[in-house]
């Protein structure tokens, strides 16, 4: 018999595919007709190829709570990022509390954290809201370790290399 609490799974560390990962689960929830809500902290990009594909899909729903990567920021952007990234936890505390969706992906939330833009008691607080039975994923690079404690199932994802140190550019289907 499952736990009496939500399934948590933490994707993490310095390589590529921490979002994609996900995005392969929130495409296997929709296959068995759950609910998805896929918040992005940090990323504001809404024309990529994953969103395009997931605008097909009724079950998921896509929310962008970012400003955008941080880097160098002045501390007007910075609170700019901050005030965004709390949006994006206020709205993530409704969706893990709703009865529907089934899964909530938090893309990012790692790297809010690391950046001071997010407590990480604050979002092991919003997670643990849940009810029993809901999937929620966190990604992104630097994962705290109250972060990593929360969860279940926990990947690091390292690079062993990356195309774009080699000097290929971002390439659709592969990082857009």
């Amino acid at each position: 018999m499952p736990p009496a609490k939500p399934r948590v799974i933490l994707l993490t560390g310095d390589g590529k595919g921490k979002t994609t990962s996900a995005l392969g689960m929130v495409l296997r929830a929709a296959g068995h007709g759950m609910r998805v809500a896929l918040i992005h902290f940090i990323k504001c990009d809404r024309d990529t190829g994953e969103n395009r594909a997931l605008a097909r899909f009724p079950e998921v729903e896509v929310h962008f709570c970012g400003c955008g990567f941080v880097r160098n920021p002045s501390p007007a952007h910075l609170e700019r990022h901050r005030a965004a990234a709390q949006r994006g936890l206020e709205l993530a505390r409704e969706r893990l509390q709703a009865p529907e969706p089934d899964m909530v992906v938090l893309d990012e939330i790692c790297c809010a954290v690391s950046l001071g833009l997010l407590d990480a008691a604050d979002v092991v607080a919003a997670v643990r809201i849940a009810p029993a039975g809901k999937i929620v994923f966190l990604t992104g690079r630097q994962a705290a370790p109250a972060l990593v404690a929360l969860a279940d199932t926990v990947s690091d994802i390292a690079c062993v290399r990356h195309g774009m140190d080699a000097g290929w550019p971002a390439q659709p289907g592969v990082e857009c």
